[in-house]
């Protein structure tokens, strides 16, 4: 029971640091975007447009309808869930807007619903983390124990499902604004990014803590069911053996007490007298017997 408490406890906050990290940065989604070049100046004269004479300098792009897309930059970006950054084009620099703002008004609710029931998944998550350690340090009483590890198990399981309600929300929401977002802000081409991934991460580190945890749970209850039964067994066992020693040490003691003597005087009438085990006296009746013998 000790190795899968500590199972449980090394998934469970394996699963909150991937939930946290995840949830603070802004790598969920990334790719590139396309945006218009910008037009050349004294200080820009690399990758500009020049609406003027051409020059020899290659660097310097003139504006034909033959030229097509080498009017257009392409900047990286990344997107997490409050904030997506884009490279600036004019400097080495990033811009960051809230992504709240670029979903579109119809995924602002579901955009909200994923971000309440991802805050509830790391809280749960740390619940969780939390009885399973007070588990750990107490764990001499065995029922303190197996009700720490059922609400244990009872909140990571809680906290897995909303973690996973959000995660499939958001990408929902960040498909569609893809769509139907700001047009200066339309990737061009996008991929999951590694906080996506640690993310989904944290959701398998704690479905696997839940079942650990409630493996050891089940398996706990189920020895002390065991245990209790054979300990039943056992006691009704020697009670019956002592029961029937007792009756039976009782019914030869009541049965010795309740001899019945008959005299010869009962014979001759015809009627049998109890007498009394007690108020006979064998020596009397020993030389009696011999009398008759004689």
């Amino acid at each position: 029971m000790k190795t899968r408490t500590l199972l449980s406890v090394t998934l469970n906050f394996l699963a909150l640091f991937f939930a946290v990290t995840a949830f603070v940065t802004t790598y969920w989604c990334v790719g590139t975007q396309r945006v218009p070049k910008p037009k050349c100046s004294k200080l820009r004269t690399h990758q500009c447009i020049d609406y003027g004479v051409n020059e020899t300098d290659p660097n310097k792009v003139v504006y034909s309808w033959e030229t097509g897309d080498d009017r257009f930059l392409f900047r990286q970006f990344h997107t997490g869930i409050w904030f997506s950054c884009e490279e600036n084009i004019h400097d080495e620099s990033e811009r960051c807007r809230s992504f709240i703002d670029l979903a579109p008004a119809s995924e602002k609710g579901m955009l909200w619903l994923s971000v309440v029931s991802e805050m509830l998944y790391i809280f749960l998550l740390m619940v969780g983390f939390g009885l399973m350690c007070v588990e750990l340090v107490h764990s001499s009483n065995v029922i303190d124990g197996l009700k720490l590890n059922a609400f244990a198990a009872v909140f990571t399981v809680l906290s897995g499902l909303l973690g996973m309600v959000a995660h499939v929300m958001y990408t929902q929401v960040f498909q569609v604004t893809v769509s139907h977002g700001p047009p200066d802000w339309r990737p061009y081409n996008w991929d999951y990014g590694w906080s996506f991934c640690l993310a989904w991460a944290s959701f398998t580190c704690c479905m696997g803590a839940s079942v650990t945890t409630l493996n050891s749970y089940t398996k706990t209850v189920i020895e002390f069911r065991h245990k209790r039964k054979t300990f039943e067994q056992t006691i009704r066992g020697e009670n019956t053996r002592e029961a029937y020693g007792y009756f039976r040490d009782h019914s030869l003691h009541s049965i010795s007490k309740s001899v019945d003597v008959y005299s010869s005087q009962s014979l001759k009438s015809g009627r049998r007298t109890p007498i009394p085990a007690d108020s006979l006296d064998l020596s009397d009746f020993a030389a009696s017997l011999g009398e008759e013998q004689c």
